[in-house]
């Protein structure tokens, strides 16, 4: 077990639920490195309310930005320069990372996420939904880790199923599929750990 790194397709797609449901089911520490929105409830808060991890495994994000939008605006507005080299993982076993937005948001005017991702090389979960679109954002997604050299653990999907849908993402991106998370009612630390159990498989994880 080391550190993986949980992306999505796009923003508010259940990656943050999925991040909380990952580490809390590898009993491991969390990572955002950056926040972009901090009215409400921040992803960090979020994990640490879902997960069941205590909070000395919640770790403080490097970039805190005021405005919900893309980091590198986020970023310009509040008049922060985000430096790449402020972005390292820490050293700690397991470690699930939370990126920001979708695979190929900026994080500055020359850095996307993905190049990030590429300089890391660290093993990677996509998150994508199961609705409409999803076939095409996914297949994008993953052709842009792959160019970059990024190792993908494989797909994790969220919502309602949409097999053909899950199984043609899987053929041809040529990734494992690892599971589907369904929506819940209610959302709750026991909810959702259940929901993690019956649904995938945590060697999956940590071989």
């Amino acid at each position: 077990m080391s550190t993986i790194v949980v992306t999505g397709t796009d923003t508010d797609i259940g990656k943050t639920i999925f991040a909380a449901a990952l580490a809390g089911a590898l009993g491991g520490h969390y990572w955002k490195p950056i926040q972009a929105g901090l009215e409400g409830e921040t992803d960090s808060k979020r994990v640490a309310s879902l997960s069941g991890l205590s909070g000395d495994r919640i770790h403080p994000e490097a970039y805190r930005l005021r405005t919900p939008c893309s980091p590198h605006r986020a970023a310009e507005l509040d008049g922060v320069t985000i430096d790449p080299a402020l972005l390292v993982p820490p050293r700690l076993d397991p470690l699930v990372i939370e990126g920001a937005g979708g695979v190929m948001v900026p994080l500055t005017r020359g850095l996307l996420f993905a190049d990030l991702l590429g300089q890391w090389a660290l093993p990677t979960v996509l998150v994508a939904r199961t609705a409409l679109g999803t076939i095409n954002h996914s297949l994008l997604s993953i052709e842009a880790l792959r160019s970059r050299g990024v190792p993908i653990i494989g797909i994790a999907f969220v919502g309602d199923a949409n097999e053909d849908s899950e199984t043609t993402i899987a053929t041809l991106g040529k990734v494992r599929g690892l599971g589907r998370l369904p929506f819940l009612e209610p959302l709750t630390a026991k909810t959702l750990a259940r929901a993690f159990t019956a649904n995938f498989n945590i060697a999956d994880f940590t071989a």
